[in-house]
């Protein structure tokens, strides 16, 4: 893989980590800069993606981009609602 396909990726993963986390913000309230965000939805990404593949659930929303998106912010909303339970 060259060096453009590799930022082009790492900047793909970036975007969808901050759209997942404002979006997590959003439905669980708080705020939150772009550096929280992108933490909250990059983690959220492994939590969902993790927990789609444990429950063998798969979105059909006809947009691979939008069904990471979801399955990024409902991971993030786990995390958030985890964090929140146990501080």
């Amino acid at each position: 893989m060259n060096r453009n396909a590799q930022t082009q990726q790492l900047v793909i993963w970036a975007v969808i980590g901050i759209v997942a986390g404002w979006l997590a913000s959003v439905v669980v309230g708080g705020g939150g800069g772009l550096l929280r965000y992108l933490i909250t939805g990059l983690i959220g990404a492994f939590v969902g993606g993790f927990v789609f593949n444990a429950a063998g659930w798969k979105l059909n929303l006809g947009n691979e981009w939008v069904e990471q998106v979801v399955v990024a912010a409902i991971g993030a909303i786990i995390v958030v609602i985890l964090a929140r339970l146990i501080a």
